[in-house]
């Protein structure tokens, strides 16, 4: 098989698995999780069944890759610990870091609410999606302790912090429940909630 046609199949299945991806996603935000079959996404997607299964895999693995899809939002394909390493990694001090991790956490944490709260549900009954959501915080976690480790070698992290409470400190104030709570029940702006953010973690993170 010469290079050209390998190209084309390769465009053709990542276009199927973005088909698929995005047909599965609207379902879950209307019906939920528990509620939505894999019949019914490879019909919302005009594929076969078992298609589904080849390009993307069973329901779990559907779930997490419309959340890789939407958080990575307009840089997909890219996955998101590639282009926020390059993108925190381009900064040339701890309080630029900062800033990088603070718009972050505005940007994608408005993209994916309504999915966090179908994986909760879903985590809920089904042991499988919850030990999705255990592997997606565990690699969450090591992505924010790389994030502390490039301001660390900034030379800009507080003294005597170490990277692990470094990374917890940025798990903390940029997790998504208190994004939904000031964003969307305290009726903060996005931009109240970057700016609030970025002085809670440069107050904690960088040296006075």
């Amino acid at each position: 098989m010469n290079v050209k046609v390998q190209r084309r199949q390769a465009i053709a299945a990542d276009a199927t698995r973005h088909t698929i991806v995005e047909a599965a996603h609207t379902l879950f935000v209307e019906r939920g999780y528990v509620a939505t079959t894999i019949n019914d996404i490879a019909s919302a997607s005009g594929v076969a069944v078992q298609t589904v299964y080849n390009s993307v895999g069973p329901k779990r693995a559907v779930l997490a890759a419309i959340l890789d899809h939407v958080a990575a939002g307009p840089e997909t394909p890219t996955p998101v610990p590639v282009f926020m390493r390059r993108r925190v990694a381009a900064t040339r001090t701890g309080r630029g870091a900062v800033r990088v991790l603070a718009a972050w956490f505005a940007e994608v944490h408005g993209r994916l609410g309504p999915m966090l709260h179908v994986m909760r549900d879903a985590a809920a009954i089904d042991p499988e999606v919850a030990q999705v959501e255990r592997v997606r915080d565990v690699r969450r976690f090591h992505n924010y302790h790389e994030a502390a480790r490039i301001i660390a070698e900034r030379g800009d992290l507080r003294a005597n912090l170490r990277l692990e409470d470094a990374a917890a400190v940025i798990w903390s104030l940029g997790n998504a429940e208190i994004y939904r709570f000031l964003v969307l029940q305290q009726a903060w702006t996005p931009d109240h909630y970057r700016r609030w953010l970025e002085r809670g973690l440069r107050d904690e993170l960088l040296r006075r």
